[in-house]
C-alpha cells in the first residue's frame, strides 16, 4: 500500500471510510427528509428546496416505469443542458432502479445515434433545444421533453441563455410529473448500475463506463468530506454535469450533504460573479480556460466574492501566473485533483492545507495509487515517470459490452486489481502525483476530452479528404486545440483548410472540430500501414 503521503493528509480526516451500501438516491431522499424546506437548487433566481426536488425526481420516477416500462437495469439517456431538470432526471432514473447515460449535449445527431445504439436504450429526456437531432433517431420510443423555463418561477436581471429563457413548445415534462404515477418499491442495490458516462480510446467508438451505485458513492461522500464543507454550503455548478467532475463536484456530491446548488445552464463570466456574490457562493470547482476569462473580466472589481471558501478543481494543470493571480483575487489556493471518467472523477486530490501547483494531488480515501514501467510492470520509485495505475472503490467495472477492452485496462500488482489509467507522471518524496503526459490519444480542449480517431472517422466522410491524422496543438488559451493534418484526394483543386473546419462544424460537436488544418502531401507511415500520429504529435509540441 503506498502511504508516503499520510504525513500530508487533512488534519481530522480518517485514511479510509466505509462507502455507503445504498443507493446513490437515498442521499437525496435522506436530506429531503431531514431538510424538506432548505434550498436545494438554486436557478436564475427561482428557489427549488429539497422537498420538492425529491417530489419531482419520485413523480418522474413513477412516469418512467409506468409508462415508458423503464425496468431495473435499463438505460435512459439524459440529453441536458445543465439545470433543475438534468439534477431531478439524474435522480428519477435512479429511483427507478435504471442507469443513467449523460449525453453532452453538444453532440450531433449522427454522434447521439451511437450513444442510444450501443446502450440499448428507448427512453430519453431531453432538452427541448436539442428536439430535432432527437427526433432522427427510430430507436427511441419514448421521449420526454423539458423547457428549461419552466423552472424559472421569479423574474431576474441576470443574463439568461436564450435557450433557458425560451417558452415551452411541448408539454412533454409538465404532463410526466403531473401524471401523478408513484413509483414502485426502489430495488437498487450497491452493486446495481447506476451511471454509464462514456468516454473513449484509440479505436475512435465511445465506450460506457459501467459505474455501480457504489462506485459512485465513492466519490460523492468523498468531494465535500476532504474539504470539510458540509450543511451550509452553497455551491457554485457551471461544470456539465454530463461529465464526471461536474457531476460529482457539482451535483451528486454537494446533495448528499445537504448543500445548495447554484446552477448555470451556460458559462458567462458576469452571471458567474453575480451569483456568488448574492448566493454568498462557498464553494467552486472550475477548468482552468472557466477561471482565464472570469480573472479577464474588467469588471470583477465590483463584485463581492469574499463569501468563497473552497477554489478547485482538474482537468488541466494550472499554469503557475493564473495560479497566483487566483490567489490574488480570492485569497485562497487553487486546489487541483486528478480522476477519469473510469475512475467517477477523482483518485487524487491536494491536501487543502498544503497543496502543489501544477499538481494532481495525493490518493483519496481508500484510494491505491502506484506508478509502474508501461513495458516491464514493475514498479518505480520517486520521480521515475510511468503509467499511474490506481485500484479504489472508485474504479469503474469495465467497459459496456467490451470486454477485452475492458481487460485492456486492469492488471494485477502486488495482490490487488489495478486501473490502468493511459496517463504518464511520477510522484515526489512527499507523495504527491504530477501528471507529465499522457499514453492514451487524448487531446484536451478546455477541459473538454477530444478522441482523434473519433474525429478522423468523421473526417473520412468529406469527398476531398484522402487521409487525415489528428492531434493536439498548444492553445494559449483552450490548453490544447484539435489540429488535423490532412491529405487531400488527387486532382482536388479549390478546397481551403478553412473549408474543412466549416464542413465539421456541421458534422461534429464543436468543440470536437479542427481549429487548425493543415494540408500535407503525405502522412507518415509504419510498415504496416498504419499512421505514425504519435512522431506527428511530437513534431507540433517541438515547434
Amino acid at each position: 500500500m503506498f502511504t508516503r503521503h499520510y504525513a500530508h493528509w487533512p488534519e481530522g480526516l480518517p485514511k479510509s471510510f466505509p462507502v455507503p451500501r445504498e443507493s446513490v438516491y437515498e442521499n437525496l431522499a435522506k436530506c429531503a427528509a431531514r431538510h424538506p424546506e432548505r434550498t436545494a437548487i438554486h436557478y436564475y433566481g427561482t428557489e427549488i428546496n429539497y422537498g420538492e426536488l425529491k417530489r419531482d425526481a419520485d413523480a418522474l420516477a413513477g412516469y418512467l416505469q409506468q409508462r415508458c416500462g423503464v425496468r431495473r437495469g435499463d438505460r435512459v439517456l439524459l440529453y441536458l443542458q445543465n439545470s433543475p431538470q438534468f439534477v431531478i432526471a439524474y435522480y428519477a432514473v435512479l429511483r427507478a432502479d435504471a442507469v443513467v447515460v449523460p449525453i453532452n449535449p453538444m453532440n450531433l445527431a449522427e454522434e447521439l445515434r451511437h450513444y442510444i445504439e450501443d446502450a440499448d436504450t428507448a427512453v430519453a429526456i431531453v432538452g427541448q433545444e436539442l428536439g430535432e437531432r432527437v427526433a432522427a433517431q427510430p430507436a427511441l420510443k419514448h421521449v420526454i421533453t423539458a423547457a428549461y423555463s419552466d423552472y424559472l418561477r421569479e423574474k431576474t436581471d441576470l443574463p439568461l441563455p436564450d435557450f433557458v429563457r425560451a417558452p415551452a413548445r411541448s408539454r412533454s415534462w409538465r404532463d410526466a410529473l403531473g401524471a401523478g404515477l408513484a413509483p414502485g418499491l426502489h430495488q437498487a442495490q450497491p452493486e446495481d448500475l447506476a451511471a454509464m458516462p462514456y468516454t473513449s480510446g484509440t479505436t475512435g467508438k465511445p465506450k460506457g463506463c459501467m459505474h455501480t451505485h457504489s462506485s459512485v458513492q465513492a466519490t460523492t461522500v468523498a468531494y465535500l468530506q476532504w474539504r470539510g464543507s458540509g450543511d451550509g454550503a452553497v455551491v457554485l455548478s457551471p461544470l456539465p454535469m454530463f461529465h464526471v467532475t461536474g457531476m460529482q463536484a457539482g451535483m451528486n456530491g454537494p446533495l448528499c450533504k445537504g448543500a445548495t446548488l447554484v446552477v448555470m445552464s451556460r458559462w458567462d463570466r458576469d452571471c458567474a460573479a453575480r451569483l456568488i456574490e448574492r448566493r454568498r457562493v462557498t464553494n467552486w470547482s472550475a477548468i482552468t480556460t472557466m477561471l482565464v476569462d472570469f480573472l479577464s473580466n474588467p469588471d470583477l472589481d465590483k463584485y463581492d466574492l469574499s463569501s468563497l471558501q473552497v477554489l478547485g478543481g482538474g482537468g488541466a494543470a494550472m499554469p503557475e501566473a493564473l495560479a497566483r493571480k487566483l490567489e490574488e483575487v480570492f485569497g485562497l489556493p487553487y486546489v487541483e485533483g486528478y480522476g477519469l471518467s473510469e475512475t467517477m472523477a477523482p483518485t487524487h486530490i491536494n491536501p487543502p492545507q498544503r497543496p502543489k501547483r501544477q499538481c494532481g494531488g495525493i490518493p483519496i480515501f481508500n484510494t491505491d495509487a502506484r506508478v509502474i514501467d508501461i513495458e516491464k510492470l514493475i514498479e518505480l520509485e520517486t520521480h521515475e515517470v510511468g503509467e499511474i495505475i490506481v485500484s479504489g472503490p472508485q474504479i469503474f467495472r469495465g467497459y459496456w459490452k467490451q470486454p477485452e477492452a475492458t481487460a485492456e485496462v486492469f492488471l494485477e500488482h502486488d495482490g490487488k486489481r489495478f486501473f490502468r489509467t493511459g496517463d504518464l507522471g511520477y510522484y515526489d518524496e512527499d507523495g504527491y502525483f504530477f501528471i507529465t503526459d499522457r499514453l492514451k490519444r487524448m487531446i484536451n480542449a478546455s477541459g473538454f476530452k477530444v478522441w482523434p480517431a473519433e474525429v478522423e472517422a468523421l473526417l473520412y466522410g468529406h469527398p476531398a479528404i484522402q487521409e487525415a491524422c489528428v492531434i493536439g496543438a498548444p492553445d494559449g488559451y483552450r490548453g490544447e486545440t484539435v489540429k488535423a493534418l490532412v491529405v487531400l484526394k488527387k486532382n482536388i483543386q479549390g478546397t481551403k483548410p478553412a473549408d474543412i473546419t466549416q464542413w465539421a462544424r456541421d458534422k461534429m460537436a464543436a468543440y470536437k472540430v479542427p481549429r487548425v488544418v493543415e494540408f500535407v502531401e503525405h502522412l507518415p507511415k509504419t510498415p504496416t500501414g498504419k499512421i505514425l500520429w504519435r512522431e506527428l504529435q511530437e513534431k507540433e509540441r517541438r515547434k
